[in-house]
């Protein structure tokens, strides 16, 4: 039997390419010493694919690309090969790509509404794995609309209410989800979660709402006992003076009944409705000073005096701050004049002083050593007044 003429001429043609070899060698192969990077070139097996692709460099891998991102081809088609793409990215944890490959999937604006849906539910995915939970909680809302029981979309949105701390709204989420299948195992104890955690911020709220009427009926209580001990407070924030006795305290400075000073005390008063306030030494010879966190109303300054100065302080090196030398004065600031407090006086009589003005809620007072040369010079030109 004889061979048609088109087989005989195809194996002379493979004895002739053949024959080629003996006379000269193949120059088309690996070279050995590189084949692996060789090899590595050929698109069918690439371990990774080059994320920016030189037609010139990766020639094959360049008519690859072209095929599979033909213009020509319908929206559907590159739609559903831009959400494969964006799959094999998902699953590379290279949530970054993914999403600019679900985007471009969705920009083709194709007919299919489940195609769609999914391309925005993966992209929400990929949001919330990369933290943008309100982006993500967007794109599942859109994936609903066009798919309402789209239950990955459901869960999906569950999950980043749950994130955003809306658990109100994971919960209706899942009861969404879970009407259309009650065994979905994440919907059931991500509800039981949210669920808790609602009912853990509810009680929260609760909380922080009768701490927010305790203080303020405390401070509506140290509001009338200033006000009935005719005691004035200035607002420096407001740069304006609050009277008690006449036009009563503004919402500045209830507020300001709530905080703490920058040493970490606050006025406050006791079972018996007595104020103790907190209380600033100012001792202007070497600029320095004490606190007393809590000065009962009741007590003397010579008391205090007695404490602080039982013991020389390290910065007196002359050991002249003893009780009985020390003079205590507050400033007039709009008359520019300066009043002696007698030691004995108490804090409230002090207080009280019609000239006296609180401010910051905190009494401040100027101590010095009344026979030292500091202490001249520093209320020469200056009015005096003494405190009776």
């Amino acid at each position: 039997m004889e061979r048609p003429e088109s087989d005989a001429a195809s194996e002379d043609a493979m004895d002739s390419f053949l024959e080629k070899f003996q006379t000269q060698p193949y120059r088309g192969g690996f070279h050995e010493d590189q084949w692996e990077e060789e090899f590595e070139k050929i698109p069918l097996f690439m371990k990774k694919a080059p994320s920016e692709i030189d037609p010139q460099e990766n020639p094959d891998l360049a008519c690859l690309q072209s095929i599979i991102f033909d213009e020509e081809r319908s929206p559907e088609e590159q739609a559903r090969t831009f959400k494969d793409e964006g799959n094999d990215y998902f699953k590379e944890k290279d949530y970054k790509k993914a999403v600019i490959s679900y985007t471009e999937g969705l920009k083709k604006k194709c007919a299919d509404p489940d195609l769609n849906a999914i391309l925005y539910s993966n992209r929400a995915a990929a949001q919330y794995y990369l933290g943008n939970f309100r982006s993500a909680l967007n794109d599942v809302t859109a994936a609903r609309k066009l798919k309402p029981c789209h239950l990955k979309a459901i869960v999906r949105g569950a999950l980043c209410h749950l994130e955003l701390k809306n658990y109100v709204e994971a919960v209706n989420w899942c009861d969404e989800g879970l009407q259309i299948d009650a065994t979905e195992k994440k919907l059931l104890e991500m509800r039981a979660k949210a669920d808790k955690l609602k009912r853990t911020e509810q009680r929260d709220i609760r909380k922080a709402k009768l701490k927010e009427k305790k203080e303020q009926n405390q401070n509506e209580a140290l509001l009338q006992a200033i006000v009935a001990r005719n005691i004035r407070l200035v607002s420096e924030a407001a740069g304006e003076d609050e009277d008690s006795a006449s036009e009563g305290l503004g919402e500045l400075i209830l507020s300001g009944l709530t905080s703490e000073n920058l040493y970490g005390a606050r006025l406050s008063v006791d079972d018996g409705g007595r104020l103790s306030w907190p209380v600033l030494f100012l001792y202007p010879e070497y600029a320095q000073s004490d606190f007393i966190s809590a000065f009962h109303e009741d007590s003397r300054f010579i008391d205090h005096l007695m404490v602080m100065f039982g013991e020389t302080p390290s910065w007196d090196l002359e050991q002249k701050y003893c009780p009985d030398n020390l003079e205590v004065y507050f400033e007039d600031d709009d008359r520019s004049e300066l009043y002696r407090v007698p030691p004995k006086s108490t804090l409230l009589e002090v207080l009280q002083h019609p000239r006296y003005f609180v401010k910051a809620l905190t009494p401040a007072f100027l101590v010095c050593v009344g026979s030292s040369a500091f202490c001249r010079n520093y209320l020469r030109g200056r009015k005096v007044r003494q405190v009776k």
